[in-house]
């Protein structure tokens, strides 16, 4: 076991997030890949937080955030801001427990998140060209009215929510030696990392981002909070600029390695999770398959085992369509 008594979420808070959200919140799969294992060397399971209500892990955290809000905050009604699957995780969570919810969400926000989230009976504001800037508008919004504000990340009930997801990987596959996780702010990974390294510290934790928006691995390699833009990137559902301040401080004690992917192999990872997995991602979902396929992360990968987590499969068709079409035309050209 290790001491988590100085980090902003404990293993006790995790435990106790996994029996809240439980009512609700769906056992994912974890699923041996027989094709990464293959192209690897390891011994590969992914696990399937596309599957997860909203189609994202997002639910999780969210869900265990809004439980324990008092009465008064419940009243209230709350705001959130989100790129997308933060933000349909606090409108079903809401919905299920009978309270008001808006979203802050960039003009940008893919057309699926969008309507799913209205669909939930959200009340959803589009402003801003990027997840920071939606962000400031949601806080001065929330000033404003008193609404509870529901963080993406940076929250400890949040991130507990998200660490059930390790507590259900141990469940599963106990002797996991390491787990690639993607990364925004770093809730999913700061929350896993507490699950996995309290039961084994010896677990690999690896994050990966996109070389264009890394912010958590900017401020990993640096020591300190360092923010990272340059473009955009398929993995829209972790272009984080700035990472979480309490996320930080987690993966900067017990993450293991952080690893960049390009735009490319984050596409050609979605290919493959379609083609060969027969799993639906997104881009940010494709993100720790990436890591596996590009051959980056081979020396925590060849002879373990290992699990992949496929965060999320909120993706716009179009985008589906571009990708098959991109394929389709380079093997034709080859």
């Amino acid at each position: 076991m290790i001491n988590t008594t100085n980090l902003p979420v404990k293993i006790e808070q995790i435990r106790e997030a996994k029996h809240v959200i439980s009512q609700y919140a769906r056992q994912t799969p974890l699923l041996q890949s027989y094709y990464l294992s293959s192209k690897s060397g390891g011994d590969v399971y992914l696990k399937l937080e596309n599957m997860q209500l909203t189609g994202s892990f997002k639910f999780r955290g969210a869900f265990n955030k809004i439980a324990h809000l008092t009465d008064e905050e419940k009243a209230k009604g709350v705001i959130a801001c989100s790129a997308g699957n933060h933000a349909q995780g606090v409108a079903l969570s809401c919905k299920l427990l009978g309270i008001k919810s808006k979203i802050v969400m960039p003009i940008g926000a893919p057309i699926a998140k969008v309507a799913a989230t209205e669909g939930y009976g959200s009340t959803v504001v589009l402003h801003g060209d990027n997840f920071d800037e939606a962000k400031a508008y949601c806080q001065a919004v929330q000033k404003e009215t008193g609404e509870t504000f529901i963080p993406p990340y940076d929250d400890s009930l949040v991130m507990a929510g998200q660490g059930s997801i390790g507590l259900e990987i141990l469940d599963e596959l106990w002797d996991v030696e390491t787990v690639i996780v993607p990364v925004g702010g770093g809730g999913l990974i700061a929350g896993l990392a507490v699950a996995l390294k309290a039961f084994n510290p010896s677990i690999n934790i690896i994050g990966v981002q996109a070389e264009r928006i890394h912010g958590m691995t900017e401020s990993f390699r640096a020591r300190q909070i360092t923010p990272h833009k340059e473009g955009t990137t398929l993995a829209d559902g972790c272009a984080v600029e700035y990472p979480g301040e309490l996320t930080f401080e987690v993966v900067n004690n017990l993450v293991t390695d952080m690893i960049l992917v390009t735009e490319d192999e984050i596409e050609f990872a979605i290919k493959d999770l379609i083609q060969r997995a027969k799993v639906v991602v997104e881009g940010a979902g494709a993100l720790a398959t990436a890591a596996i396929l590009s051959g980056k992360v081979e020396k925590y990968v060849r002879g373990k085992k290992t699990v992949a987590v496929v965060s999320g499969g909120n993706v716009d068709l179009s985008r589906i369509s571009d990708i098959a079409g991109h394929f389709m035309v380079a093997t034709e050209l080859a």
